[in-house]
C-alpha cells in the first residue's frame, strides 16, 4: 500500500528520538534520501514481501502481526512517536534475506518517515561504520552462539536418551542371556534323560505315550494365561500336595513351574492315567524339562521382541530411515518419544495417554516434532520432580477446527505469571546452572511455528500446566514442502515497534 507523500521537515524528524543527535547536515541528507508519507487505515506492508523501506512513525497508531498457521497474530500495537520497523537489517546486505518478517498496518491516519532500504544501509555504513560492524558482529555472533548452544541442547538430549535406551535395552538383554544359559543347562539334562531312555528301560508304547503327553503339554504352555498372585499361590499348594501324594520328589520345586505353564491337578491326573505308576516320577520329570524349556524359550522370545521394539522405537524417534518431510501419525511419534524417555520419566511420574485415534495423519517433519515432544516432556518431568513428590503427565490429542492439538499437561507447581511471557525467549531457563540451556522451548517454538506453521502456547496454574501444540491438518500450500531455518535468528530486531 502506498501512502500520500508530504513535505519532509528536518526539524520534525529531529524530534524523533532515533534522529535527535544528528547534525543539521545529516537531517537534511535524510530528508533528501527519504520522504514523509501519510497512510490511511489499512496495511502498509506484508510479511514475506521484499523489505524495501525502513519506517519511523511520526504520529498515528501502528500494529505489527505475524502469520501463524492461517491466522495473522498481533504481536505489537503502539502510538508512541519514533517507533520503527521494516528493513532494519538492510545494512547486512545480501548476507541475510531482505524480506519483511512481519506485517504492518495502521488503524488511523498515520505519518511515517520512510527511508529506502538501500539509503538506510548506505547511511549506516557511512555515518556509523563502527556501529554497523558491531551490529553485524552482534547479529551473526548471536546467531552462531544460538546455533552452537542449540546443537549442545540436542547433544544433551541425545546423551540422555542414549542413557535411557541403554538402560531399557539392558534389562531384556540380560534376561535373554540368563534364559539362554539356563536353557543350555536344561537341554543338556534332556539329552541325559534321552540317553537313559535309549538304554531300553521303557517300551516303545511308553515312549510314544510320553512324547504324546509332551506335545500336549507344549500346547498347554502356549495357551497359559497369567493368574493373580493369590490364585497362583493356591494352585501351587494344590499341585505340591498332589505331587507329594504321588511320591514325586521335590514337588514344592516343580509346582511353581507347572503353575506358570498353566498346568493343574486335572492335567497331572491325565498324565498319571497315561503311564504306569512305576514310571510316573520319570514322566513328571520329563514334563518338567519340557515345561522349563518352553518357558525359557518364551522368555527369550519376549526379551528379543522387547529389544526389537526398542530399536524400532529408536528408529522411529530419530527418523533415520524416513523422509525428512512426510505425512505422519502423531501418535506413533508420541509413543516412540515416551518410550525413549521412559528411563528419564521414572516410576514417580504416571503417564496418561488420552489419544483421539480418529485424527488424520498430518504433513510434518517427524524427527523435529519428536524433538519438540522431548523438550516438553522433559520440562514436565522436571516440573513434577521439583515438588519432590509424585505426579501425572497427561499427553492428549484432539482436533480443533482445521488443526490438530497435542497437549502436554503436568501436575507440577506451574509457571509463575511474572515469567510466563519469557519462557519462549532464547536462553531463558528456570533450571539450575548446568541443567538447562534455555533453548528447549525456543527451539520448540521455531519448529512448531516457523517450520510447521502451527502454534505453541502455555496455560498454567499450580498443579495444572498445559503446553499446547497446534499443527495444521494440511500442508500450507498443497503439493509444497514448507521451508524454514529453525536456527534462524529471532525476528525481534525487526519488530522494534
Amino acid at each position: 500500500m502506498n501512502g500520500r507523500a508530504t513535505p519532509c521537515s528536518p526539524r520534525e524528524i529531529a524530534s524523533l528520538f532515533l534522529f535527535e543527535k544528528l547534525s543539521p547536515e545529516q537531517l537534511g541528507h535524510l530528508c533528501r534520501e527519504g520522504r514523509v508519507e501519510r497512510f490511511e487505515p489499512g496495511p502498509v506492508y506484508a510479511e514475506g514481501d521484499p523489505a524495501t523501506c525502513f519506517y519511523v512513525m511520526i504520529e498515528g497508531t501502528v500494529v505489527l502481526s505475524r502469520r501463524v498457521g492461517g491466522d495473522d497474530v498481533e504481536v505489537s500495537r503502539t502510538s508512541q512517536r519514533g517507533v520503527y520497523a521494516g528493513a532494519m537489517q538492510a545494512y547486512l546486505g545480501d548476507q541475510v534475506p531482505q524480506t519483511y518478517t512481519n506485517s504492518m498496518r495502521v488503524t488511523e491516519p498515520t505519518r511515517f518517515f520512510v527511508l529506502p532500504a538501500d539509503s538506510f544501509a548506505g547511511i549506516m555504513r557511512e555515518w556509523f561504520p563502527m556501529a554497523a560492524h558491531l551490529l553485524e558482529g552482534l547479529f551473526f555472533g548471536s546467531k552462531n552462539t544460538q546455533r552452537a548452544i542449540g546443537q549442545r541442547e540436542r547433544l544433551l538430549a541425545l546423551g540422555s536418551l542414549s542413557a535411557g535406551l541403554t538402560h531399557e535395552l539392558n534389562n531384556p538383554a540380560a534376561a535373554a542371556v540368563r534364559a539362554t544359559a539356563t536353557l543350555r543347562e536344561r537341554v543338556g539334562q534332556m539329552r541325559h534323560k534321552l540317553a537313559h531312555i535309549s538304554q531300553g528301560q521303557y517300551s516303545r508304547e511308553t515312549i510314544a505315550g510320553l512324547i504324546e503327553i509332551q506335545e500336549r503339554t507344549v500346547e498347554r504352555v502356549a495357551k497359559a494365561t497369567a493368574l493373580s498372585p493369590l490364585e497362583a499361590s493356591d494352585r501351587e499348594d494344590e499341585l505340591a500336595d498332589w505331587l507329594d501324594d504321588h511320591d514325586i520328589a521335590e514337588g514344592w520345586r516343580l509346582a511353581p513351574t507347572f503353575v506358570q505353564a498353566g498346568l493343574d491337578t486335572d492335567w497331572l491326573e491325565q498324565v498319571a492315567a497315561a503311564v504306569t505308576e512305576d514310571i510316573l516320577p520319570a514322566a513328571i520329570g520329563w514334563l518338567n524339562y519340557t515345561v522349563e524349556t518352553e518357558l525359557l524359550m518364551d522368555e527369550i522370545a519376549d526379551s528379543t521382541t522387547r529389544i526389537s521394539h526398542l530399536v524400532d522405537a529408536a528408529k522411529q524417534y530419530s527418523q533415520l530411515d524416513r523422509a525428512p518431510y512426510r505425512v505422519v501419525d502423531v501418535h506413533e511419534l508420541l509413543d516412540s518419544t515416551l518410550l525413549m524417555l521412559s528411563g528419564k520419566i521414572g516410576p514417580r511420574v504416571r503417564v496418561v495417554k488420552d489419544y483421539d485415534r480418529s485424527l488424520p495423519e498430518v504433513p510434518a517433519y517427524p524427527a523435529e516434532l519428536n524433538q519438540v515432544w522431548t523438550n516438553l516432556v522433559d520440562n514436565a518431568v522436571f516440573a513434577i520432580g521439583s515438588t519432590g513428590g509424585e505426579g501425572t503427565l497427561t499427553v492428549r490429542t484432539a482436533r480443533e477446527g482445521d488443526r490438530l492439538l497435542v497437549e502436554f499437561r503436568d501436575t507440577g507447581p506451574g509457571v509463575p505469571a511474572d515469567i510466563r511471557g519469557r519462557i519462549f525467549d532464547p536462553f531463558f531457563t528456570t533450571k539450575p546452572v548446568g541443567e538447562g540451556t534455555g533453548l528447549g522451548l525456543d527451539i520448540s517454538w521455531r519448529i512448531v511455528v516457523n517450520k510447521h506453521h502451527g502454534s505453541l502456547q502455555v496455560e498454567s496454574a499450580p498443579g495444572d500446566t498445559r503446553f499446547q501444540v497446534l499443527l495444521p491438518l494440511t500442508s500450507p500450500e498443497a503439493g509444497t514442502v514448507p521451508e524454514a531455518d529453525v536456527n534462524a535468528e529471532p525476528d525481534t530486531a525487526e519488530e522494534s515497534v
